[in-house]
């Protein structure tokens, strides 16, 4: 003998779990869908324009000379969805890099700088003498010179990022489009 209450909790109880279930699926199904467009949009294999591509011949004011990718740069610039370029205004390294699509390769410089035995220092916010907004921190291995690295990404309209997750994600969504600039400047103290 079945009880109007027990009847009606079963029902809701078994409607509430298909709700969920299928709100779940649905939204597996939209983040597939979009993983697959995002692929879709990618080039079928990386760019690699180092050696091609037209770089700035000053940095503010200051006449760049191009220096050569080390040889684990260059592996890396031959995956890489862009161009990465190296110079140096003859204080200062500048590695930039144009990025054609949204990519977790451009990462913060405070991870390379970790991964090659550096320890990172003094993270913080900062505006240079032009206002730019720039991400800097100094790094430090065995007691060596210490550098300063400041960096930042800039869209194509010109809005600036100094956050490389902040800029994945907004790229991704299609907030904010390319190309993209991204510049690092490394100085010894």
């Amino acid at each position: 003998m079945s009880t109007p209450f027990f009847e009606r909790w079963f029902a809701n109880h078994f409607i509430n779990r298909i709700g969920h279930k299928t709100a779940f699926a649905l939204a597996m199904l939209l983040c597939m869908l979009w993983s697959t467009a995002a692929a879709l949009r990618a080039p079928a294999a990386p760019e690699t324009m180092a050696a091609s591509h037209e770089w700035p011949s000053q940095w503010d004011g200051v006449p760049l000379r191009p220096l050569a990718l080390s040889e684990v740069e260059q592996r890396f610039a031959d995956r890489f969805p862009g161009a990465i370029g190296r110079m140096t205004d003859g204080t200062q390294t500048l590695v930039m890099r144009e990025v054609k699509q949204p990519t977790r390769m451009l990462h913060p410089a405070a991870d390379c700088y970790r991964a090659l035995g550096y320890r990172i220092e003094q993270a913080r916010l900062e505006r240079d003498a032009e206002a730019r907004l720039w991400r800097c921190f100094v790094a430090q291995r065995h007691g060596a010179q210490k550098i300063r690295v400041c960096e930042r990404i800039v869209d194509a309209q010109g809005t600036a990022f100094t956050d490389t997750s902040a800029w994945y994600w907004s790229a991704a969504s299609g907030q904010s489009t390319g190309p993209w600039q991204a510049v690092t400047v490394a100085r010894p103290m």
